[in-house]
C-alpha cells in the first residue's frame, strides 16, 4: 500500500488553479491514486452563461472538436472514471475571483472551506510574461497573502503547498533551495498598487523588477517572500518547477491542453510558421514533465503534513542538473518527429534554424516570417478573404522575443531537499509517485510530446497522417517552383543590366555546348 495514497484518503483538499493545465493533472492523479478522498474544493471564476456545474462537467467530460464537429472524450479523466465512478460528486466548485477581496467567496462557502479543508495546493497564478505589474501583483502576491490568511483560520489544516517557479530568481546563475529577498518589501508593493495609477506603475516597473526579465518572475519571487513572512504556525512548503511541459507517463504520455511555453513553439514549428529562432543551441532546456511536478507535489504534501519540518522547505523540480537536454538536441528531435507525424494543413514545411545574434535574427524575421505572411495576406485579399497571417506572425514574434531570455541561458539549481524526499519514500511510493527525472529518456519524451500536441491539443486524427504528408510534398514542390522562378527572374534582370553577367551566361552556355558535343562525338567513336 502506498503511504502517500493512503494519506490523502478521506481528506478535504483545496486546489487553486484547478482549471489550469497543472491543476487538472494534479486533480486527476489525486482521484486515481486516492479515490476515497472526501472532496476536492476548486475555486472557479464565474463565467457568463455557464454555471459552476457546467465548468466541472467541461473539465471531466467531453469537449467539442471544432474541426470535426463531433464529441470526443476528454482523455485526461478516462482512467479516473474507472476507479472513481462518482468523481463528479467529489468535486465541489466554489465561486471565487482571485482579483477580489476575500476572493468574493460567499459567507456560506467560506465557512465550509475554513471548517473542513485539510490540505491546500496553491497552483493559481498568472503566467503571462507581459502582464501588467498591477495584475501580476494581485494574482501572484496579494492572492497568496489572502489565501495564507484563510489558511491560518482553518483548524484542520495539515499542509499548505505553494507552487512557485524555478525562475523566480533567474537573475542568479546558481540557485539554492532558499528564499532570496527582494529589495522592496512585498507589503509596500501591494499597498502601492492600490493607489498608483497605471502610468506611474508603467514607469517604475523596470526599476522594480531590476535584472529580472518580466513581471511574472518578479511577482513569483515576491510571492515566496509573502509565504515566508506570513506563514505563522502553518506547515508550508514551496515547490519550484522549471518549464512545465506535457506529461511523461501519466495518465497518458504527451498529454497537454494549452500552448504555453515550449508547446506553442512546437505548434508554430510544426505548422511552418516558425522558421528561425534566436537561441543558444547548447543552452540547457530545463523542461520538466507535468506529471513529475504533480508527483513531487503530492509527495511534498504528505511529507509536510506527516513529518512537519521545523522550517519552510523549498523543493526544486528541475531537470538540467540531473538529466540535461539542450535546445539544439530538442529542436532536432522535434523536427525529426514531424517527418513521421506531420501536423495537418501546415502553412509551410517544418524547418527551423537557430540564430545567435540580433542582426541575423532581424534578417530571418524579415525574410522567413514577415515577408511570407505579407505575401499570403495579399493572396487572401485577392481571393476575397480576410487577411490574418501578418497579425498572427507579429504575435508569434512578440512571444519569441519574450522567450529569448530563457532559451539563451542555463542555470544551476540545487536539489538537496528533492533528493532527500526521494530517499524518504518507500519503494512503492517511489514507483507510484515517481519524480526521478534521471529516468526520463528525452528522445522518447519529445516524440511523445509532439504526438500529444497533435492528438490532445490540436485534436488531429492519426488517420490523417498520409494526407498531411502529401500536403507537405505539395508545399515542397511549391517552394522549389517559387525559388526557381525567383532565380530565373533575378538572373534575367541581371543579364539585361550587366555586361559581366551576359559574358558569364554566354561562357556557361558555350561550355555546356562544347561538353555535349564532345560527349556525343565520344559516343559515336565507341560505336
Amino acid at each position: 500500500m502506498s503511504m502517500i495514497a493512503d494519506f490523502y484518503g478521506g481528506k478535504s483538499i483545496l486546489i487553486t488553479g484547478a482549471t489550469g493545465f497543472l491543476g487538472k493533472v494534479l486533480m486527476e492523479k489525486l482521484f486515481r491514486t486516492s479515490p476515497d478522498l472526501r472532496v476536492i474544493y476548486i475555486l472557479v471564476r464565474p463565467k457568463a452563461g455557464q454555471t459552476l456545474q457546467q465548468r466541472v462537467f467541461q473539465i471531466l467530460n467531453s469537449k467539442i472538436n471544432m474541426q470535426m464537429k463531433t464529441r470526443r472524450p476528454h482523455e485526461l479523466f478516462e482512467k479516473v472514471k474507472e476507479v472513481c465512478p462518482n468523481v463528479h460528486e467529489k468535486i465541489r466548485a466554489i465561486s471565487a475571483d482571485l482579483n477580489q477581496n476575500d476572493f468574493a467567496i460567499s459567507m456560506q462557502d467560506m465557512q465550509e472551506l475554513l471548517s473542513y479543508t485539510d490540505i491546500i495546493f496553491h497552483c493559481a497564478a498568472t503566467v503571462r510574461f507581459d502582464d501588467h505589474l498591477r495584475h501580476a501583483v494581485q494574482l501572484n502576491v496579494t492572492a497568496t497573502q489572502q489565501l495564507l490568511l484563510m489558511a491560518s483560520q482553518m483548524p484542520n489544516l495539515e499542509a499548505f503547498i505553494h507552487i512557485s517557479t524555478a525562475f523566480s530568481n533567474c537573475n542568479l546563475k546558481h540557485i539554492d533551495e532558499v528564499i532570496y529577498p527582494c529589495p522592496v518589501e512585498p507589503k509596500k508593493i501591494i499597498d502601492s498598487m492600490e493607489w498608483l495609477d497605471d502610468a506611474i506603475i508603467d514607469e517604475i516597473t523596470p526599476k522594480l523588477i531590476g535584472d529580472r526579465p518580466n513581471t511574472y518572475t518578479y511577482t513569483k519571487a515576491l510571492g515566496e517572500m509573502v509565504v515566508q513572512q506570513e506563514s505563522g504556525k502553518l506547515n508550508i512548503a514551496i515547490i519550484r518547477p522549471s518549464i512545465v511541459g506535457a506529461t511523461w507517463q501519466e495518465p497518458f504520455p504527451g498529454w497537454v491542453d494549452n500552448i504555453n511555453g515550449p508547446t506553442g513553439l512546437i505548434v508554430a514549428a510544426g505548422k511552418g510558421f516558425l522558421r528561425s529562432i534566436r537561441a543558444t543551441p547548447m543552452a540547457v532546456a530545463d523542461l520538466i514533465p507535468a506529471d513529475i511536478v504533480v508527483n513531487l507535489t503530492l509527495a511534498v504534501g504528505w511529507y509536510t503534513a506527516v513529518h512537519r519540518p521545523k522550517s519552510t522547505l523549498i523543493y526544486h523540480c528541475t531537470s538540467g542538473n540531473l538529466n540535461p537536454c539542450n535546445w539544439g538536441k530538442m529542436g532536432i528531435q522535434v523536427l525529426a518527429t514531424f517527418e513521421k507525424i506531420p501536423l495537418e494543413r501546415a502553412f509551410r514545411r517544418p524547418k527551423a534554424d537557430f540564430t545567435t545574434n540580433n542582426v541575423t535574427t532581424q534578417y530571418w524575421n524579415a525574410v522567413s516570417h514577415r515577408a511570407p505572411a505579407i505575401i499570403y495576406d495579399f493572396y487572401l485579399r485577392l481571393t476575397g478573404r480576410k487577411p490574418r497571417m501578418t497579425k498572427l506572425m507579429n504575435r508569434l514574434l512578440r512571444t519569441l522575443s519574450m522567450l529569448e531570455y530563457f532559451i539563451n541561458r542555463s542555470w544551476e539549481w540545487s536539489t538537496y531537499n528533492t533528493e532527500m524526499l526521494m530517499s524518504k519514500l518507500s519503494p512503492e511510493d517511489q514507483r507510484v509517485f515517481n519524480f526521478d527525472v534521471r529516468q526520463l529518456n528525452w528522445l522518447e519524451y519529445i516524440e511523445n510530446y509532439v504526438l500529444g500536441v497533435k492528438k490532445y491539443l490540436l485534436k488531429e486524427d492519426m488517420a490523417g497522417i498520409p494526407e498531411a504528408k502529401q500536403h507537405l510534398k505539395r508545399l515542397r514542390n511549391i517552394h522549389y517552383l517559387f525559388n526557381t522562378a525567383l532565380f530565373l527572374i533575378a538572373w534575367r534582370l541581371l543579364i539585361a543590366r550587366s555586361q559581366v553577367a551576359r559574358n558569364v551566361w554566354f561562357f556557361i552556355v558555350s561550355f555546356c555546348y562544347k561538353f555535349l558535343s564532345y560527349f556525343r562525338a565520344s559516343s559515336t567513336l565507341k560505336v
